[in-house]
């Protein structure tokens, strides 16, 4: 079940970054699937993963979590984008490298997450699907701005889907006594990605839509947590 989330996780990757080849899917506005996957981040963040990491012992590996996190995306341009045009340098395989670390973090939070807790596990699950989305297509966009094609594309979205399940994989060697550490530093990475690189980009420009569908996005995170 656990490995199925993780392949889930990965789909999610390469199926955002294959929208942009698609006519019907391609002047989507971004913005506001950005805003809803900030809302379910970060509410899962705090609804779902704060009361499990024990933060008064591990507030240090949510800080790392977050600080972290922050100098991987700024060091290495990971970032989605509200507009159709990312403004960016360009894209190289060490990019996706970076890229793929975040995955791993976020297969590891799944298998951490559901050892402790199958719900948790799930509701971690939901959390990356709705932010790697918006990535895969902001890493398409990218690179098309760049000059790749397709069947430059999608090997490296491929390759960053695979690393969840080896994320997850290496969950299996976390001990019991540092699961708590493991969640509170994925905590930290999804209030960063939520609160900094997906709301801030959706709202370069107010629009109580955006604003909507952050909200909604935060009740599906509160509601999955009320159903547990």
């Amino acid at each position: 079940m656990v490995y199925l989330l993780a392949v889930l996780a990965g789909l999610a990757d390469v199926v955002g970054g294959l929208l942009p080849f698609y006519s019907r899917t391609r002047n989507i506005n971004m913005r506001y699937i950005l805003a809803f996957a900030a809302g379910t981040v970060i509410a899962a963040a705090f609804f779902e993963l704060l009361p499990e990491a024990n933060v008064e012992k591990n507030w240090l590996m949510l800080g790392l979590g977050f600080f972290v996190y922050y100098l991987i995306e700024k060091g290495l341009e990971l970032h989605a984008c509200g507009e159709t045009e990312c403004e960016a340098r360009g894209i190289s395989w060490i990019t996706v490298l970076g890229m793929a670390s975040d995955n791993i973090i976020d297969g590891l939070g799944i298998g951490v997450g559901f050892a402790i807790n199958s719900v948790l596990g799930v509701l971690i699950t939901v959390a990356v699907i709705v932010h790697e989305v918006p990535q895969g297509m902001a890493t398409t966009l990218i690179m098309k701005d760049a000059g790749y094609k397709l069947n430059r594309i999608l090997p490296m979205l491929i390759f960053a889907g695979v690393m969840y399940p080896i994320g997850t994989a290496v969950s299996g060697f976390v001990p019991d006594r540092f699961r708590e550490m493991a969640i509170a530093f994925v905590a930290g990475v999804f209030i960063y990605v939520g609160a900094a690189a997906l709301l801030g980009e959706a709202h370069k420009r107010f629009n109580l839509k955006v604003v909507f569908t952050f909200v909604l996005g935060s009740l599906v995170a509160l509601g999955l947590r009320l159903l547990e």
